[in-house]
């Protein structure tokens, strides 16, 4: 497996889980900021990682 999912947490404290290598931007489900931006490769993460889920 090239990827992992995260437990995210969003600054307004909504918790969401994340693929690492997301292909697209993903929104918290509560407010709607991006949480995670594609690269090609590893997406970057714009949250607190909570828990690395595996």
């Amino acid at each position: 497996m090239n990827g992992l999912f995260y437990r995210v947490k969003c600054k307004c404290g909504n918790e969401q889980v994340l693929f690492s290598h997301a292909s697209r931007e993903v929104k918290c489900a509560k407010c709607q900021k991006i949480l995670s931006h594609p690269t090609g490769g590893k997406a970057v993460i714009d949250g607190e990682i909570i828990e690395e889920l595996g």
